[in-house]
């Protein structure tokens, strides 16, 4: 506890800051390429189709919330889940308590018994091929992680513990494995009449 109460200065709103480059992938520029390439689209107002894009990628990440497993992206771009973690060792900062108390605090996830959420992506698989896919990065957009925010506290018993320093592509395997093993058991029918002691 003495560690983790110190006198804390509130941070300066006003001071320079380095922020990294912003970039758009749903832009003017791809939004003309995509009409280049579906010509029946010509005429659709472009505030419209980055709704319908928004849209589309509302429905992965609300089923990312509410599956274990995840969801595998359209296009084989790879494998999307959520993952329980254990509190970071370094000091995670509750900023709005810090400033109010004037001590530093800590984020204690009370309601998650001190596990935190993490959104994992992962293109490591055979299964998904992509060029130089080792370079490939993924970040969630805000209200992703503002959805993930809202339900994790009540929802983090069904999530995948996740340990530190192991490939998540071992996860992935496991999920698989249980994928198979389900619908195994969902597609196989035991004859009645079978008897394993009639040898005739």
């Amino acid at each position: 506890m003495t560690s983790m109460i110190k006198d804390f200065k509130k941070p300066d709103l006003n001071a320079p800051r380095a922020r990294s480059e912003y970039h758009n992938v749903v832009d003017k520029e791809f939004i003309n390429r995509f009409k280049e390439q579906y010509p029946a689209y010509k005429d659709v107002d472009n505030s419209m189709i980055k709704e319908i894009i928004f849209k589309s990628n509302g429905f992965l990440w609300d089923h990312v919330l509410h599956n274990r497993d995840g969801i595998d992206l359209p296009e084989r771009l790879g494998h999307i889940f959520i993952g329980t973690c254990m509190r970071a060792k370094k000091l995670n900062v509750n900023y709005g308590a810090s400033i109010q108390s004037n001590t530093r605090l800590r984020h204690r996830n009370f309601e998650s018994d001190n596990y935190l959420a993490k959104i994992f992506y992962t293109n490591y698989s055979n299964k998904y091929n992509l060029k130089s896919k080792s370079l490939w990065d993924f970040t969630a957009v805000r209200e992703f992680k503002r959805a993930v925010a809202k339900v994790y506290p009540e929802k983090w018993k069904i999530y995948l513990q996740v340990e530190s320093k192991k490939h998540i592509s071992k996860y992935l395997k496991h999920i698989r494995k249980q994928d198979w093993s389900k619908k195994y058991k969902e597609t196989f029918v035991i004859d009645p009449l079978y008897n394993e002691f009639n040898l005739t």
